[in-house]
């Protein structure tokens, strides 16, 4: 009775537009104090020990740097000089432009490892590009939301930090090494229809006239951004620093560019990116903390075992409970962001991985992959809002377009479900 409270009060406090981290701390904090109706203060001194306990977790140290990260280069101007850069490799045509502007959303991904961070930098650039070269706006928001979503995939992500939190085994380098190939998949997944709506469409008739950058103008240019991933990442595969570590030389990394070297960033500037990034990354933390009391209640009232043991002798088998829990994924992933997501029902699915004997590191490559998807799928999804709202085009604008991308990174999905060596090898072959 009370466990189904749990997802009652829950569901009901979402539905009357309270904030999903207040709904998740309230929803489990109540339940905790009606199972434990006959103790001293009703059970609730559990409260403040597991929303400590929420955020007690060293690597989510990297989540506001890499937040901060994100903040640096976006105000830094590398996005521009990175647009150029492609656009002096591909040269111009109908096409090219949604080509540069995927390009380059997964090469930011290996700078912040954020999505809105992500379709708000390159957005800001390439929405305006794309519309000088005759791009309806509704095409241009879609492709760049679509981009963006693969940078939960592409190392460094916050998604694979959170789920290394949740699961027992996975750690975070073998995640973000196994999340490289399938984020480069998913992001050519969008090239092909992206450059075919182009095409059969007639878009971007005006692009062929534009100039096109001089290419070693725009490699001088955009060499500190090309350098920024191989830094991150080269130095925690060379044991230089942890992942944790490696947010905190970006963040000082990024400063430098963009102070020294480009001068973009003044020292006035620094309060609004600090402020920006301080709020971005109190707003995922308190989820977070929250998320550990509902955790805790859906531990104590016994709700986890049931739910498994009703899915196990469900009859689907393995394949078949993969398949239906990917897609709730995919359909939860259209109204929450993805690490409410990851929080609420990673505890949930752990289980499974368990009983089936699902590779955890394979498990959350398909499990972010899939809400990745679901962060640029209408009605509500998160990456696509603020495409839209970049693009100044409301979101149905943009379904006869982003439904093709949708389909195509879906297909990507399936691939990866298929064939699991796409995520596992290069962990494998590092030695993860």
């Amino acid at each position: 009775m009370i466990a189904s409270l749990l997802f009652i009060v829950f569901l009901s406090m979402m539905m009357a537009g309270v904030p999903i981290g207040a709904a998740l701390g309230l929803a489990g904090a109540a339940c905790i104090a009606l199972a434990n109706a006959d103790s001293q203060w009703f059970g609730l001194l559990a409260v403040p020990q597991n929303f400590y306990a929420g955020l007690g977790k060293y690597p989510l140290l990297a989540i506001p740097m890499f937040v901060l990260v994100g903040s640096i280069f976006d105000r830094s101007g590398v996005a521009a000089r990175l647009v150029n850069f492609a656009v002096a490799i591909v040269g111009r045509g109908p096409g090219m432009l949604p080509l540069v502007a995927i390009g380059v959303a997964m090469f930011m991904g290996g700078i912040s490892g954020s999505g809105p961070a992500t379709a708000a930098a390159v957005g800001g650039v390439m929405i305006a590009a794309m519309h000088r070269a005759g791009y309806p706006a509704g095409f241009s928001a879609s492709v760049v939301a679509g981009a963006a979503a693969t940078d939960i995939l592409i190392p460094p992500s916050v998604a694979f930090i959170v789920y290394s939190v949740l699961v027992p085994g996975a750690s975070v380098p073998a995640l973000f090494a196994a999340g490289l190939f399938p984020g480069v998949l998913a992001g050519l997944a969008l090239i092909i229809p992206a450059v075919w709506l182009a095409r059969r469409h007639g878009m971007g008739q005006l692009e062929a006239s534009l100039p096109r950058p001089p290419f070693w103008k725009s490699l001088r240019e955009a060499a500190w951004g090309l350098a920024a991933p191989v830094l991150i990442l080269g130095g925690m595969r060379m044991g230089w620093f942890t992942p944790t570590e490696a947010a905190v030389v970006a963040v000082f990394y990024g400063l430098f560019v963009g102070m020294v070297v480009h001068r973009s960033i003044g020292v006035r500037d620094l309060f609004d990116i600090l402020r920006e990034a301080g709020e971005l990354s109190a707003v995922i933390l308190i989820v977070v903390s929250l998320a550990g009391i509902f955790a805790f209640s859906l531990s104590t009232l016994g709700v986890i075992d049931p739910i498994t043991q009703a899915i196990v002798n469900s009859g689907l088998g393995s394949t078949g409970i993969l398949l239906l829990v990917l897609a709730l994924l995919l359909v939860l992933g259209m109204f929450l962001d993805g690490i409410s997501i990851l929080l609420i029902f990673v505890p949930l699915l752990y289980p499974l991985m368990v009983h089936y004997q699902w590779d955890v590191v394979w498990f959350g490559v398909l499990t972010v992959l899939t809400v990745a998807i679901g962060q640029f799928t209408p009605p509500m999804a998160v990456n696509l809002m603020v495409a839209s709202k970049i693009a100044q085009v409301r979101m149905e604008a943009t379904t006869r377009w982003v439904l093709w991308l949708v389909l195509a990174m879906t297909v990507a999905m399936l691939m990866v479900l298929q064939w699991p060596q796409i995520a596992l090898w290069l962990p494998h072959k590092l030695g993860y």
